[in-house]
């Protein structure tokens, strides 16, 4: 398998609804992936925190980027199903750490795990996710 280019995955990354949240990639292989996202003012619910919908677009969005660097040539991928424990809050101004792993590689479908945590270590979230490849 040719080696993933993280600037080039960055690039697509950027222009889109991840760009926007500000996901940065750090490394990504085909079985993990993992990422930073600055907990900014506008990422946060009431009191600082940030806010629910930001954590599953990020794991969201490592699900998917762990997939689309193991396809098969010609094919895409989109989220199935997807399940969010929230454990603790990432306060404003800190960075939560993304790590997204493969429990699944099938043919149809892929199964990854996404733990997002502080800067001190402590468990903020985890998504599991389904993604459904389609032939091109």
């Amino acid at each position: 398998m040719p080696a993933i280019d993280l600037k080039a995955l960055q690039a697509i990354l950027d222009p889109l609804l991840p760009g926007l949240l500000g996901v940065k990639l750090v490394s990504a292989a085909p079985d993990k992936v993992v990422a930073e996202l600055k907990v900014r003012p506008d990422l946060c619910t009431t009191g600082g925190i940030m806010h629910g919908g930001a954590y599953m677009a990020f794991a969201d969005t490592l699900g998917a980027v762990g997939t689309f660097v193991s396809l098969p040539p010609n094919a895409r991928t989109t989220t199935t199903d997807s399940s969010t424990k929230f454990i603790s809050g990432a306060k404003e101004g800190s960075t939560v750490t993304g790590e997204c792993v493969a429990l699944h590689l099938g043919r149809t479908t892929q199964v990854w795990q996404t733990t997002i945590r502080r800067e001190d270590g402590k468990l903020c979230a985890v998504v599991t996710q389904t993604q459904l490849t389609i032939p091109g």
